[in-house]
C-alpha cells in the first residue's frame, strides 16, 4: 500500500518530468524508430496489468443488475454453488470455495463488512487497478474471523477513520474484493455459506450507521470496447494508440503511478506517452509511427515468452512463487500474471502446483492408472486446507464428468490411510474398488491435468514456499 499523500509525490514526479511533457513532440522526433519501438514495448508491458484490470472491471461491473458473475459497482455477486461438470465460463474452476466479488469506486470511501466467520476458512483478496495486492487482505490468516469492518479509501484521501474500522488506503480509485469462502460441497454447508455471503456488505462511509440501500450506477452503453470478448482479445483490438490513450487517461486520474515509476514515466514521455494527456501517434515521425504499429503483438509475444519465469518445475510439478506482490520495476512479472492468471493470490494465501506428467515424464491419460502417496505425517503442510482437482484438457482445463460428481479429493472425503500411516490417492478412469473410492478422483478417458490447491501454506519447514516440502510424483501403475 502507498501512503495517502502519494498524489503529492506523483505531482512532484510529473513536475520533474516537465521538460519531457512540454517538448514531447520535439523529443519524439529525435528518437530513432528502434529506440521508440523499445520504449513503446516496455511501456506496453508496464501498463498491461492496469489495462487488463480496467477491462475486467468494466466487463464485470458495467451492468444493470446482479447476474451470473457480474454485478453493479458496490454490490456483491455471490456464487451459491460449485460450478457443474459442464461449466465453461472460466478455465480451471474451483470446487473448494464459493466466490463473492464486488468492485468499488473509491471516489467516496467505502466500508466492507463481514459477519463472524467462526473457524471457517475465508479470504477476501483486495486488488487495485495496478493489480497491487495486499499481504494483509482480510482472511483467516490475517484476522481473527470475528465480525469486522474495513474502510477503503482512494489516493489522497484525508479524513478520520472510525474507531471500529481497519483502514486500507488504496493506490487507485477503483478496486476489487475477490472473496472465497470454504464450503464442503454438502447442501447443508452450502446453505451455511450462503447465509454468510448474504451478510457481506458495502456501505459508503457517508451512509455508515444509517439505513442504506445500494444505488445502481447508470450503465455506460458505449464503454469503448467489447463487453463479452476475453480481455486479451479486447486489449489487442485497441491497437497501439487506443491502448496508450486508455493507459494515460487512467494514469491521469483513477490510477496515478507510484513515485518509484518515475524512470518509466520519463522514458515514455520521450515518445509522447504522458499521464493525463492524449497520445497522438500522427504527431510522431512517420518512421516512428511505422515502428509502433505492431507493438501490441510484439509486446504480447514478449509477455508470453516470460510465462515460464513465474516459477519452476519440481519433480514434474509446475510451481509459481512470489505472486501478488511486485517490487519496483517488476513490470514483466506483473504483466504475465495479468495475461495468464489475473489477479493471483499471495503465495502466503494459496499455492497451486499442477502437473500434466507422471514420474517418467509421460502425459497423464485416463487410459492408464496412477497413484500418488504421501508418507506418514507428510500430507501437504497447510494452515488452511488442501485438495486435488482434476481437469480434462480441451481448449482449457475443465471438470471431469463422473458418476460420483466428484471434482476434488481431499481430507473432507475422509480418505483411508494405509496401515503404515501413509496416504495413497488414486487417479484413474475406473473405480479402484469400493474400499478405495474415498481416495479416488475419477479421470477422463483422455489426457488430464492435476492441480493441488494449498490454502494458507505453512511458511516454516516443512513448506512448499521455501522448498523444504515437495509434492510427491504421480506414479503409473500396472501395464
Amino acid at each position: 500500500m502507498y501512503a495517502i499523500d502519494r498524489r503529492s509525490l506523483l505531482a512532484l514526479t510529473l513536475a520533474a518530468l516537465s521538460c519531457f511533457t512540454a517538448t514531447a513532440p520535439a523529443n519524439a522526433q529525435s528518437v530513432s524508430p528502434a529506440e521508440a519501438q523499445q520504449i513503446a514495448t516496455d511501456a506496453y508491458v508496464y501498463g498491461y496489468s492496469l489495462i487488463t484490470t480496467e477491462v475486467t472491471r468494466v466487463q464485470m461491473s458495467n451492468v444493470p443488475k446482479v447476474e451470473g458473475f457480474t454485478s453493479p459497482t458496490g454490490q456483491f455477486v455471490n456464487v451459491p454453488r460449485y460450478p457443474p461438470a459442464d461449466y465453461r465460463g472460466v478455465s480451471a474452476p474451483n470446487a473448494d470455495t464459493l466466490y463473492s466479488v464486488v468492485w468499488l469506486d473509491l471516489t467516496e470511501p467505502q466500508v466492507f463488512s463481514h459477519p463472524d466467520m467462526g473457524d471457517r476458512f475465508y479470504l477476501f483478496e483486495i486488488t487495485d487497478l495496478w493489480m497491487s495486492d495486499s499481504e494483509h487482505s482480510p482472511s483467516k490468516r490475517t484476522a481473527s474471523g470475528k465480525a469486522a469492518n474495513y474502510l477503503f479509501t482512494g489516493p489522497g484521501w484525508k479524513g478520520e477513520v472510525p474507531a471500529d474500522m481497519k483502514h486500507f488506503p488504496m493506490a487507485t480509485n477503483y478496486m476489487v474484493i475477490l472473496g472465497r469462502t470454504y464450503a464442503d460441497g454438502s447442501e447443508a454447508d452450502y446453505k451455511a455459506v450462503n447465509a454468510l455471503q448474504a451478510q457481506y456488505k458495502i456501505t459508503p462511509l457517508s451512509a455508515w450507521g444509517k439505513p442504506y440501500t445500494p444505488v445502481t450506477p447508470p450503465v455506460n452503453p458505449n464503454p469503448g470496447f467489447s463487453m463479452t470478448d476475453k480481455p486479451q482479445t479486447v486489449i489487442l483490438a485497441m491497437g497501439t494508440e487506443g491502448y496508450f490513450n486508455l493507459m494515460v487517461k487512467l494514469m491521469g486520474a483513477a490510477a496515478p503511478a507510484p513515485a518509484a515509476d518515475a524512470p518509466m514515466l520519463a522514458s515514455m514521455a520521450k515518445i509522447g506517452i504522458v499521464p493525463g494527456k492524449p497520445f497522438e501517434m500522427n504527431k510522431l515521425d512517420p518512421a516512428v509511427q511505422a515502428a509502433l504499429k505492431d507493438i501490441p503483438e510484439t509486446a504480447l509475444k514478449k509477455i508470453e515468452a516470460n510465462k515460464e519465469n513465474l516459477g519452476g518445475i519440481v519433480d514434474g510439478w509446475s510451481i509459481t512463487k512470489g505472486l501478488g506482490t511486485y517490487g519496483p520495476s517488476d513490470y514483466m512479472k506483473r504483466a504475465v500474471v495479468a495475461a495468464f492468471g489475473w489477479p493471483a493470490n499471495q503465495e502466503r494465501d494459496a499455492v497451486y502446483p499442477n502437473t500434466e506428467k507422471d514420474s517418467t515424464g509421460q502425459k497423464l491419460s485416463g487410459a492408464n492408472k496412477y497413484t500418488l502417496t504421501f508418507a506418514k505425517d507428510a500430507t501437504p503442510p497447510v494452515n488452511g486446507f488442501w485438495s486435488f482437482t482434476m481437469y480434462m484438457i480441451d481448449q482449457g482445463w475443465w471438470f471431469v464428468p463422473n458418476p460420483l460428481n466428484r471434482f476434488t479429493v481431499s481430507m473432507r472425503d475422509n480418505p483411508k490411510f494405509n496401515p503404515d500411516g501413509s496416504l495413497t490417492l488414486y487417479f484413474q478412469n475406473e473405480s479402484p474398488g469400493a474400499d478405495k473410492e474415498s481416495n479416488w478422483l475419477p479421470a477422463p478417458k483422455g489426457d488430464f491435468v492435476l492441480m493441488l490447491r494449498m490454502y494458507w501454506p505453512k511458511d516454516t519447514p516443512p513448506s512448499i514456499i521455501n522448498g523444504s516440502w515437495k509434492v510427491p510424483q504421480v506414479i503409473k501403475v500396472g501395464s
